[in-house]
């Protein structure tokens, strides 16, 4: 694998490794540094676990993903397109305001609304929200939208003060207000996020940290050598080698979670000038990509097989997950063949944009040297992960070796990716027939029924018009301190600091 040179970690150690005045103060290594720290603009994993500490949703999962009370103590659905969510009492934000059922109607039309909002098409479907009583809120669709209640459970739940939102505008992301167990201190940009615990918070008992700071350490190495000498005590997403590392060490422990998520490929077809490629104008050079990639071959080789290779969005856990629809096997006299009927006889080019960490680099030398083989001349062009996204969002990509986290219902992995609307399609796919299927599935209560409609999706969105190219659902690999206990790991892949505390 591609790693720094271990004194580069002992550098890094060292600028961590200054002493600290309190005893729970927790230090977390992250794979990336966050986007904007604002749930209706932000789209990054990473992002996503700071919220954790930050801001509380309306509602939670459990390990069994399923709706748990969090800002909401209750929920009803009144009628197929009519939810009454009643507001926890008592619950104030870090600047004092009170959180109640107004400040709930103001986040959620924040982010159906504001300008840029990523939480829009993820809560399609709202014609009015309204205020019952100061404890509850009543929404209202235009259709049955059997994906909902998970949306509320992520970013789409998540109440910010109206206060600090409207002074702020779209600097709120830089001082964010919201109603979870830890404040907001201060941020230095790819160096640390700090937050303190928050006396006031509606769940006090429950913390036992007074600090909490989030590291963003892209290089695996070194976020091993800082976990190993005690610099940090938490590590999210480690390498699978890395469990083999800590096997004789006492003082750490690994905890290997499936995730509901993704790694795979998003195509450049209609946003901009970037798009004008052989791999944006055809369907027969995507395909002819596709066959030159061995996913499993790729999974053994920077992941010691840990991954599962895969075809689609949706997880083997899932009962949405297609058993039949699995990966095609490598066929490169296939591919070039397609070449060829495509019109291309000399090596065609493509730009693969990678995030800028050492795995997902060795991953894209890997399909570099499988896609050459198919007649491809692949360029691969590393970049900070945050600043992809953006650049992404304008369409400044061709190929974008890109993940996703995932969701408990699988609207969360395909609706934002693949409708011609939807919030996180930075490939510009639109299928007429596709948005529609996609949209029946949202609607559609009976699992059997939103299966077959899924399937669908995937034979005309990914074997017919090749729009993605997905390629393994992943485990999320943590590491922490045997020092810190009351961590309890999550599908979800985030880190709940309820019941954690230092020893």
């Amino acid at each position: 694998m591609i790693r720094k040179t271990i004194a580069a970690g002992l550098l890094a150690i060292g600028a961590l490794a200054a002493p600290q005045a309190e005893a729970q103060h927790l230090r977390i290594a992250l794979r990336e540094d966050p986007d904007i720290l604002d749930p209706t603009l932000s789209r990054t994993y990473v992002g996503r676990i700071v919220y954790m500490g930050l801001c509380d949703k309306l509602m939670d999962i459990n390990e069994r993903l399923e709706p748990i009370p969090q800002l909401a103590t209750a929920w009803r659905w009144a009628d197929p397109t009519t939810l009454d969510i009643t507001i926890r009492q008592g619950v104030r934000f870090h600047d004092g305001e009170v959180m109640d059922a107004e400040a709930v109607r103001y986040s959620l039309n924040r982010h159906l609304t504001m300008q840029g909002s990523f939480r829009r098409s993820e809560m399609g479907g709202v014609t009015a929200i309204e205020i019952v009583d100061p404890q509850t809120v009543r929404i209202r669709l235009d259709r049955p939208n059997a994906a909902f209640l998970a949306t509320l459970t992520d970013r789409a739940g998540m109440i910010v003060s109206p206060r600090a939102a409207e002074a702020a505008g779209r600097n709120f992301g830089t001082r964010p207000v919201c109603a979870g167990p830890m404040r907001f201190v201060e941020r230095v940009a790819q160096e640390r996020i700090v937050l303190d615990r928050f006396p006031e918070y509606w769940d006090a008992a429950r913390i036992h940290l007074s600090r909490v700071t989030y590291l963003p350490i892209p290089d695996n190495t070194v976020r091993l050598a800082n976990l190993q000498s005690g610099a940090v005590e938490f590590g999210e997403r480690m390498e699978p080698d890395d469990l083999r590392s800590i096997q004789r060490n006492r003082n750490l422990r690994g905890v290997p979670v499936d995730e509901l998520g993704y790694q795979g490929l998003t195509i450049n077809i209609g946003n901009g000038a970037r798009a004008n490629t052989p791999m944006g104008r055809d369907a027969r050079v995507r395909q002819a990509f596709e066959l030159s990639l061995d996913r499993a071959a790729i999974n053994q080789v920077v992941y010691e097989g840990m991954y599962t290779p895969t075809r689609q969005p949706v997880p083997p856990a899932s009962p949405f997950h297609l058993r039949d629809f699995q990966p095609e096997p490598r066929n490169v006299p296939r591919a070039r063949e397609l070449l060829r009927a495509a019109g291309h006889t000399g090596p065609v080019p493509v730009e693969l944009l990678v995030p800028n960490n050492p795995d997902l680099r060795q991953v894209g030398e890997v399909i570099q040297a499988m896609a050459r083989e198919s007649g491809f001349e692949v360029t691969i062009r590393a970049s900070e992960f945050a600043s992809a996204l953006q650049g992404a969002v304008r369409g400044e990509f061709e190929v974008f070796l890109l993940g996703w986290s995932g969701r408990t219902d699988p609207d969360g992995n395909i609706f934002a990716f693949t409708h011609s609307t939807g919030g996180q399609n930075d490939g510009r796919y639109s299928n007429p027939e596709v948005d529609r299927l996609l949209e029946q599935a949202r609607a559609e209560g009976d699992v059997e029924r939103r299966r077959a409609l899924y399937r669908q999706v995937a034979e005309i969105s990914l074997a017919q018009d090749r729009h993605r190219i997905y390629l393994w659902h992943r485990k999320n690999v943590m590491i922490h301190s045997t020092r810190l206990t009351g961590y309890q790991p999550n599908p979800d892949g985030m880190i709940r600091l309820q019941g954690m505390r230092l020893n």
